[in-house]
């Protein structure tokens, strides 16, 4: 049975820091592209950050240069480190991880991420 366990969320202030961690485990974690997206209230739910099995990143425009995702393959755990965040950011993130050949789909509970003074 596969899980994804999302942490790291919290109310931060602008220009603050968050780290946010997802742990997986019944699956083979070096196998899945690995991301991070999010959902502000009355919009769609939009991608923030992608790893993929083969090792390449893409960020969405609205976080480059503010956000980094990373994987630890010890602790089955990808990162998203977010920085300089700011009240747009404010949204639940929701950690994913696809294996688009073979129809595998997954996703964390979300964590919610505020950001205000």
């Amino acid at each position: 049975q596969v899980q994804l366990v999302e942490s790291g969320g919290g109310l931060v202030q602008p220009g603050g820091s968050l780290r946010l961690s997802c742990a997986a485990s019944g699956l083979i974690f070096r196998l899945y592209d690995m991301g991070w997206y999010r959902q502000a209230p009355g919009k769609q739910r939009e991608l923030v950050a992608v790893f993929t099995s083969g090792g390449r990143t893409t960020y969405a425009d609205s976080v480059k240069g503010r956000f980094t995702i990373s994987r630890d393959y010890a602790k089955n755990t990808v990162y998203l480190e977010m920085t300089s965040l700011k009240p747009e950011d404010t949204a639940v993130y929701y950690c994913n991880f696809e294996r688009s050949w073979y129809s595998q789909n997954y996703w964390g509970q979300g964590t919610q991420v505020t950001v205000s003074s």
